[in-house]
């Protein structure tokens, strides 16, 4: 019972909730999500599985599609609908002029990580700074935009589709783009509908989960897989011994008996350890 997990994650619920009605379901403590979802963002949840844990790092590494729903005329502390009104301004706008903004995002810039977040500094987490009203600087990380399309527009909303390198914040992209056009925005919904080659049509609601949805570790990944039954090569690899091998690929997943026995990276030469199973 080890690899990955799609959950369809519903709205006003928690990633921790999530994980936590996974533990009772699979009578197991070892489970871990590859990327947060705010309670009123739905979707895409990729959940590993005992040993499927050790896949985390790779796969948070992943890109992911979102679409969004935009509330324009207003402002909020948290940069969606739950938090506190800053701002309420009159505007006009366009559906061209919208589209021609949202275009205008599509490649990398610095986001700034919105005060309302996990996003650590000095130790402690920014909502804590933003609860207590305690003044601190925001980070900011480079994040790029590959695609952003509109999908409707009215009056006072506007919704869209973005496919966004991993660390993006949709809440913050949605507030620059408001920026941008002088008008403030807020994020009104949010839902993720990709993680890397992962679908929202492959998931599942979590009351729906059973044993028979865990993804295996040699399906979670896209990767080199090589089949290992040469003795002496497996006991190398289960000691986690370098390796010199005639590839060009980044990671490599060794395969026996159909289950992966370890993952290695490439470094200069070799090949090393990066997990065990």
């Amino acid at each position: 019972m080890d690899g990955i997990i799609l959950i369809d994650k519903e709205k006003d619920v928690t990633s921790r909730d999530v994980v936590n009605k996974l533990n009772k379901i699979l009578n197991t403590k070892k489970i871990g999500h590859t990327g947060t979802l705010d309670p009123i963002a739905t979707g895409l949840m990729v959940i590993c599985v005992n040993k499927g844990c050790k896949l985390v790092e790779l796969l948070t590494n992943h890109d992911k599609t979102y679409i969004a729903t935009v509330l324009m005329g207003k402002r909020t502390d948290t940069y969606d609908i739950t938090g506190k009104v800053l701002e309420e301004k009159e505007y006009h706008v366009t559906k061209e002029e919208v589209e021609k903004t949202l275009q205008s995002f599509i490649g990398k810039y610095n986001q700034e990580v919105p005060l309302y977040s996990s996003i650590k500094v000095n130790g402690k987490k920014l909502y804590e700074y933003a609860r207590n009203n305690i003044k601190v600087t925001l980070p900011v990380h480079e994040v790029e935009i590959y695609s952003i399309e509109l999908l409707d527009f009215n009056d006072k909303t506007f919704s869209f589709e973005v496919h966004v390198s991993k660390g993006t914040y949709i809440r913050s992209l949605i507030n620059d783009i408001g920026i941008r056009m002088n008008i403030p925005m807020t994020m009104q919904e949010l839902r993720r509908t990709k993680v890397g080659e992962f679908d929202i049509s492959s998931s599942k609601h979590v009351d729906d989960i059973n044993e028979n949805d865990i993804i295996p570790i040699k399906d979670a990944i896209n990767i080199k897989q090589i089949i290992v039954n040469d003795l002496d090569l497996l006991k190398k690899i289960s000691n986690g011994v370098k390796l010199k091998l005639d590839y060009d690929d980044k990671y490599i997943m060794f395969i026996n008996n159909d289950k992966c026995i370890g993952i290695y990276y490439k470094d200069n030469d070799y090949y090393r350890v990066y997990n065990l199973f």
